[in-house]
């Protein structure tokens, strides 16, 4: 068995075409159909469902693929710890967030690229938490900022609670310096998509109470959010953190919710492997030294 054999199973899951699988790893067509193959004989079962195109892969296949990428994901780690050895760390950090973690990014790339200048780094944003898992486990990202889950397998190191605030019109007449969920309900709301987890968390708390919320507007964008705000027909609830990014805008005003209070867990997920590679032991490791928290508990404003 060829590692170059298992690339080519790989590529093709990606792509889901012979050809494009081909161009991806720089040989032709009939070189990675005969790669993969000689790795079915020798593994003496079948992994692709063949008609007049690919159609996808047995059960062997899908098995077969996720220790695939585990190989190749462990012999990119062996290459770069030595590398690292030699020269020092090197190559690029594959990041990614889910959109309300995104704010808080910075606090990581930032010392990253700093005690790692021969690195670069790609932020992959705007994830939702099942693209994020399926990612770590394929091993297409070095790490992820997103919500801490009982329910997941995967290394988390612990960054801050994320907190919620109600960004409203700014109003003179406001003499509470906060706001409870019920009559944030009652406001005009603009807010997440149902589908992701920033969402979800709303939405538990509103249940809890048992609320009910019908937002005019949903997006999957903190950004968006807050452009709609700023028309001044509506209201928001965002975490607290985009308030570093963005600060208040003129006209608006930061209220913190309470009764109850809520607050979410996120941190760093890196992928199911021990040990890490020398690129997630960097992050991991800086991640851990880090105070985000401190920085992001103070509201500006």
């Amino acid at each position: 068995m060829l590692l170059r054999q298992l690339e080519y199973l790989v590529a093709l899951t990606g792509t889901g075409h012979f050809a494009k699988a081909a161009e991806q790893c720089f040989v032709s067509q009939p070189t990675l159909s005969e790669g993969i193959r000689k790795l079915e004989t020798e593994l003496g079962v079948p992994l692709v469902r063949r008609g007049r195109r690919f159609e996808g892969l047995t059960a062997e296949g899908e098995q077969v693929v996720l220790w695939a990428r585990r190989m190749l994901a462990d012999r990119d780690a062996m290459q770069s710890g030595l590398a690292a050895l030699r020269e020092g760390l090197s190559g690029e950090l594959r990041l990614g967030a889910v959109p309300t973690a995104v704010g808080a990014v910075a606090l990581l790339t930032q010392p990253f690229c700093a005690a790692n200048p021969h690195t670069t780094v790609n932020v992959q944003a705007d994830l939702q938490g099942d693209d994020i898992v399926r990612r770590l486990r394929a091993f297409e990202l070095h790490g992820a900022v997103s919500y801490h889950s009982r329910n997941l397998d995967l290394p988390f190191v612990p960054l801050y609670r994320e907190r919620y605030v109600v960004l409203t019109q700014e109003d003179p007449d406001r003499s509470a310096q906060e706001i409870s969920w019920a009559e944030a309900a009652a406001l005009p709301l603009c807010l997440l998509h149902p589908r992701m987890l920033g969402r979800r968390v709303l939405d538990d708390v509103f249940a809890e109470l048992s609320l009910s919320v019908a937002p005019r507007v949903e997006t999957d964008s903190i950004a968006s959010l807050i452009a709609h705000v700023r028309t001044g027909q509506w209201s928001s609830i965002i975490p607290h953190t985009w308030l570093h990014v963005f600060g208040i805008p003129a006209g608006m005003e930061a209220v913190p919710l309470h009764g109850p209070r809520r607050s979410a867990r996120i941190g760093l997920l890196l992928p199911p492997r021990d040990p890490l590679s020398v690129m997630e032991q960097a992050l991991a490791d800086l991640a851990r030294a880090s105070r985000m928290h401190t920085v992001l508990d103070v509201l500006p404003g």
